[in-house]
Order: structure tokens, then C-alpha cells, then sequence
């Protein structure tokens, strides 16, 4: 389920902050993604850094350790970690800060091949061993009868909602590293897939995109096939929880490129 956002931070993560950056001149709360509690840009006299987090307590705040462990892996890919703290019933992860735009996923836009670069460079690198995460067949296990068809040993980051995706000029950044795990190398570019035809591409057209990463292309298509009906269970599933209109939006595109194979 969404964790609700919150539009002021509260005193004492705010004074959690400022032990770690110093007098805070200003902070804006961000709106959008699903997972965090807090997400705000935090302006001090030298710098400006990306803050999120969660209450001790919360049921995720397991994704904050996960972001943290993660990140000196993903360097170049998502903004760099400066710190965490924890304390005052706060955890809390800042990154230096990354400007851009959201990613725009519809036909025609210039934002696609730069994605798929990333994701072509993403399915290179290896999940590293000293960290904690599910792997695929793990995740997938109750959503279809051969899990194993999904093991590998690359890093994924799972997510790939327009807002986790940041476009400035030629350069992408990758933010929210809760749901990375460990699983074959194609299985980023066939969820991207997914994403694609809800904003407006044939089941052709997504998968062309998808080619343009190595991985995808040597994939083999009974795999594949079994991921994108394991897609299906996993919307049929979300829905049935939080029937919001993109989690039903994304049932319909799972369902299509299911049915296109």
C-alpha cells in the first residue's frame, strides 16, 4: 500500500537534519512516488541535498537500509548517498541532489533512447553478494508455476514508475532503490515494457525499445512469455488491494502484452 506523504516535516527529523547538514535556510517537500513518509529538498548556505525517509517503526523502513547498501553499487545511475541517520524514532537517507524532469514514456518522446541506455548499462552489473535482497523467482513465486525461469545474478531495480526516472538535458538518474533484487539480467527491460504500452505503445513498439538492451535480446522466449502472464497476477493482485486508476491502467497494459505473446 502507498505510504502517505507528509507536506511538513516534523520538528525533530528536521532537527535530525540539521545535525547532519547544518542551519537549514529552506526545504521544499516533494510530491509523488509511493514509498517514503518524507521526501523533501533541503537548501543550506553550501548546498542542497535530497532527504527521504520513514519513522522508525514503519513496516518499510527495512527500504531505507536497502537504498543505503545499494547505492555505492548503482554510481553513475542514481544520485550518490551523503549520509544516514537514525535516531529520534527517524531514519533518514539524503543523496546529493539531481535536478531534472520526470521521465516522459510516450511514443515519440527524446527521453526514450537515453532510457534504455541505462537500462542496457543497468543489466550489467552484478547483484552484490554483501548485500540483502529478494530475488525474483522469490518475488515471483506465487505468481507463476516455474519462478526459476527468472533467476539470475544481475542487479535490478524493479520500479520503473515515470517519477523514479529523472531526465536532465542527456543524463538520467534512477531514485528509489526500496524494491532492487536480484534476478536475470532482461527482467528491468520487460517491466519497462509493461510501463511503455500504458503510455501509448503498441506491444511492438515497447518491445522494440526493450531490444535496444542486450539482455532482452538474448532472453529466452519461454521465459519472457512466463514473466509477462507472472505480470498479470502480480496487477490482478495490486488492484484487488489499491484499485487507484494507474494500478488499473497497468493491469490493462500487463494483460495486453501478455495477450501480443
Amino acid at each position: 500500500m502507498p505510504t502517505e506523504r507528509l507536506t511538513e516535516l516534523p520538528a525533530d527529523a528536521l532537527a535530525l537534519i540539521t545535525e547532519r547538514t547544518g542551519p537549514v535556510i529552506k526545504y521544499e517537500t516533494v510530491g509523488g512516488g509511493l514509498n517514503s513518509e518524507i521526501a523533501a529538498r533541503i537548501h543550506t548556505a553550501d548546498t542542497t541535498a535530497f532527504v527521504k525517509g520513514l519513522r522508525s517503526g514503519h513496516p518499510r523502513a527495512w527500504t531505507q537500509k536497502r537504498e543505503a547498501d545499494i547505492n555505492p553499487h548503482v554510481r553513475g545511475i542514481a544520485p550518490a548517498l551523503l549520509w544516514r541517520a537514525e535516531a529520534g524514532g527517524w531514519d533518514l537517507i539524503a543523496f546529493e541532489d539531481a535536478d531534472g524532469r520526470h521521465a516522459d514514456y510516450t511514443p515519440g518522446s527524446p527521453d526514450l533512447p537515453l532510457i534504455a541506455d541505462t537500462l542496457a548499462h543497468l543489466s550489467t552489473i552484478t547483484a552484490p553478494e554483501d548485500v540483502t535482497v529478494r530475488t525474483m523467482p522469490d518475488r515471483m513465486r506465487n505468481h507463476t508455476p516455474d519462478p526459476d525461469l527468472f533467476d539470475g545474478a544481475a542487479l535490478l531495480h524493479t520500479d520503473w514508475f515515470p517519477t523514479n526516472v529523472l531526465i536532465h538535458e542527456d543524463r538520467v538518474r534512477v531514485v528509489d532503490w526500496a524494491w532492487a533484487s536480484r534476478g536475470a539480467a532482461w527482467i528491468d527491460a520487460a517491466l519497462w515494457t509493461v510501463w511503455l504500452i500504458r503510455s501509448g505503445h503498441t506491444p511492438a513498439q515497447a518491445e522494440q525499445w526493450a531490444a535496444r538492451v542486450p539482455a532482452w535480446t538474448s532472453a529466452p522466449r519461454p521465459a519472457v512469455d512466463a514473466f509477462a502472464a507472472a505480470t498479470v497476477s502480480v496487477w490482478e493482485e495490486i488492484t484487488q488491494h489499491d484499485p487507484e486508476p494507474w494500478t488499473l491502467d497497468m493491469l490493462t497494459a500487463a494483460r495486453t502484452w501478455h495477450n501480443s505473446r
